[in-house]
């Protein structure tokens, strides 16, 4: 009888992995769990799929969720492989090595975060301080950055995400770890990234930000600029592997401990054959694979 692999994706649009029919039948799989980030969901898919079907004894279950629930499920040991946007916390590592888990970072991929408006918007580019006073409430109309009399409408990625997290970190707080700001209340939490696109789509009023692989042709990605007296950017590959764009990240996998194995094997080639996927989803290459 033929053997059919499914690969698992909780998140709406998802699509069947392919058939391992080519498998003996006697051949035992190797399975991996691998769940977290959403931002990757997409790029973590691909791989998947591109990887099972050169090693059809192997087995890649991939679920979304959020960078924190990939990383709770590595620490109570229900993955193999977690996916993030973000650097795991300090109290997550800790929580890990009271439950025996020793959680080991691979950087697997790069990404923008873009800015973006409705195209209607005339608003081109923004300062990273001016972003930080929209999304703190400081600033509320679009005329006081240079566009028409309109409220401005805040939307974020929910808590559990890693790139709320990381934009929170870098570009609300800027980069300080002393700082206590936080996203305005007026700030609509959306689930995911299509959620974000939906509404930008909908609102002439609205500002979002998302992972550059996510930017759709029917928004507009404002340039970004450090400070008032720095060059304004626009997110892409080019701008994130020269450095100029400010608002960038690494993507990450972590597992518990040196991985080993199947996953291991599977690491290792999304490292190498895999950043081909990368670029195809208009994430941002390993350094070394440009």
């Amino acid at each position: 009888m033929s053997l059919f692999i499914f690969l698992i994706l909780l998140l709406p649009g998802c699509r069947p992995a392919p058939s391992n029919a080519n498998a003996p039948a006697d051949t035992p799989f190797e399975t991996i769990e691998n769940k977290g980030s959403d931002t990757m969901v997409n790029l973590a898919l691909a791989w998947a799929e591109a990887y099972m079907a050169q090693n059809p004894q192997v087995r890649i279950s991939v679920t979304g969720g959020g960078s924190g629930t990939g990383i709770a499920a590595l620490i109570n040991g229900t993955v193999d492989i977690a996916n993030a946007s973000r650097a795991i916390k300090p109290e997550e590592i800790e929580e890990a090595r009271a439950k025996g888990v020793e959680p080991f970072e691979i950087a697997v991929a790069q990404d923008a975060i873009a800015v973006v408006v409705n195209p209607a918007n005339p608003v081109d580019q923004l300062t990273v301080p001016q972003i930080s006073a929209i999304y703190t409430g400081q600033i509320t109309n679009w005329q006081e950055v240079g566009g028409e009399d309109r409220p401005i409408v805040l939307l974020s990625r929910e808590s559990n995400s890693g790139t709320y997290v990381f934009f929170l970190e870098e570009v609300i707080r800027q980069g300080d770890s002393d700082s206590d700001l936080l996203f305005s209340p007026d700030t609509l939490l959306l689930p995911s990234s299509e959620g974000i696109s939906a509404e930008i789509r909908q609102n002439p009023n609205a500002i979002g930000y998302d992972g550059l692989g996510y930017v759709t042709p029917d928004q507009k990605t404002l340039a970004i600029a450090v400070s008032a007296d720095s060059p304004a950017v626009k997110p892409s590959i080019a701008t994130v592997v020269d450095g100029s764009y400010p608002i960038s990240r690494p993507l990450f996998m972590y597992t518990p401990g040196p991985p080993t194995g199947a996953v291991k094997t599977y690491l290792d080639w999304i490292m190498t054959a895999g950043q081909q996927q990368v670029k195809e989803l208009g994430f941002v290459p390993l350094p070394d694979a440009n």
